[in-house]
């Protein structure tokens, strides 16, 4: 997410530390720079406009230029200006009023609005609240199918009336929620290829007559300024209380939501970060702006690692540490834990340095290779993981020939269990521990 545009800001903002002094001349070079690397990632250029012109006054109407870190106080403010324009706090969603509360998603389809409406409702439940799926969109094949299906995975119950109108099926979700003390009414809505009149008049004729407390709007990041357009064209016909901002995992450039709440006006509330029911996390833009400028995102990955992890087996793990015990079977399974936080690029991109951290490791990691990790530990004895000091030549070709793999690759993964616990011995001894470029196997040729 954003890599790009934070390859490029980086970059930007390493020239002007390099100046030494930093002059007017500097500070305009670099801040078109900044310019190129938001239109390169796809931002719209009205809202790139109005973003460089604001960070240009505070930047020169200031003592930026004559202060000791003058380098750090343009960054500082550049980071500033991003919260502002992403939406300065988050938003939820309003359950105000008498329930059941009802929440209408809409959009074009293939954004993943169908599955953002069952990841909606599995958040919505974990909060305690009383969700119920409603199969409003009609006219897709095998879309009432769909619904279910997540539903289903969600645990969520999920209401349709076949191929009644959409306005008799909300309005008959609402009255079966309520019968069924539901609490929250999530309407999946019908979607097009491209905007038309049909569409458009159908959303406005629900929301006239089922007057839900949230309309959200789902939109595709990856379609970059199409995203903008097509929140625009929906704002002028609907009255959109926020958006769900989707497929943001696999959008390396991302200026869709650097738009989006500029030109509409109306907040990002959420955003789906991956295709498990899981993973749609509330839109922080303060965090959102440190991760484009490089600076990690540990809040949000304390709160996943919260959110997935086995405490109870954190706390074991823990007291390993401390008495030194810490072994294969132990790697293993914090490889495990880590895994079930998301995607290791992912992950990893919440980690201030975290380049540094992985040294030349690819930006995409080919989860394969965690497999081939976990196969060549699974292929050693039970003694063999509690001491690795048994492995000698003739149990490293056996357990390579029982994974599959080859003894440089159960080097290297011995290699890499030896420094994460001298790196842990470090931390828990009170003396600093460095972690290594982290190599895995290779997963094939």
């Amino acid at each position: 997410m954003f890599e790009t545009l934070t390859e490029r800001l980086q970059t930007a903002f390493k020239r002007l530390s390099g100046k030494g002094l930093l002059r007017e001349r500097d500070l305009k070079q670099g801040l078109k720079e900044v310019r190129l690397a938001l239109l390169e990632a796809d931002v719209n250029y009205r809202v790139v406009k109005d973003f460089c012109r604001r960070v240009e006054q505070r930047a020169l109407g200031s003592d930026i230029l004559k202060g000791l870190n003058p380098t750090e106080q343009v960054v500082k403010t550049v980071h500033e200006e991003l919260i502002h324009l992403l939406g300065d706090e988050p938003v939820g969603i309003d359950f105000s009023g008498d329930p059941p509360a009802v929440v209408m998603l809409c959009g074009l389809q293939g954004t993943g609005k169908t599955t953002s409406c069952a990841k909606l409702a599995l958040r919505l439940q974990r909060q305690n609240r009383k969700p119920l799926l409603v199969a409003a969109d009609i006219y897709r094949p095998a879309g009432i199918e769909q619904l279910q299906t997540v539903g289903e995975q969600a645990g969520i119950e999920v209401f349709s009336l076949g191929q009644q109108p959409p306005v008799e099926i909300a309005r008959g979700a609402v009255t079966h929620a309520r019968n069924r003390q539901l609490d929250t009414v999530i309407l999946d809505t019908a979607g097009r290829l491209h905007i038309d009149d049909e569409m458009m008049q159908e959303l406005e004729q629900i929301q006239a007559e089922i007057e839900p407390q949230e309309v959200l709007l789902v939109v595709d990041a990856q379609t970059g300024q199409d995203a903008v357009n097509v929140a625009e064209t929906f704002g002028s016909r609907l009255q959109l209380d926020g958006v769900i901002l989707t497929k943001l995992d696999g959008d390396a450039r991302g200026g869709a939501a650097l738009s989006v709440r500029a030109v509409t006006g109306k907040p990002i509330k959420f955003v789906g970060i991956g295709e498990k029911l899981e993973a749609l996390d509330v839109f922080h833009p303060d965090r959102m702006a440190s991760r484009i400028l490089g600076m990690g995102d540990i809040l949000s990955l304390i709160e996943r690692a919260q959110e997935t992890v086995d405490q109870e087996k954190a706390q074991k793990l823990q007291k390993k540490i401390l008495s030194a015990q810490f072994n294969l079977e132990d790697f293993r399974d914090q490889l495990r834990e880590v895994r079930k936080m998301g995607p290791l690029t992912q992950v990893l991109g919440m980690m201030p340095g975290a380049k540094e951290l992985v040294g030349q490791m690819p930006s995409e990691v080919d989860e394969r290779e965690l497999d081939v990790v976990d196969a060549i530990i699974n292929s050693m004895t039970k003694d063999e993981r509690r001491d690795p000091d048994l492995l000698n030549g003739s149990r490293k070709r056996r357990i390579a020939r029982g994974s599959g793999t080859s003894v440089q690759d159960v080097n290297v993964v011995l290699k890499q269990y030896r420094e994460a616990r001298r790196l842990m011995k470090g931390l828990t001894g009170g003396r600093k521990g460095k972690m290594p470029p982290m190599r895995l196997p290779r997963y094939g040729p």
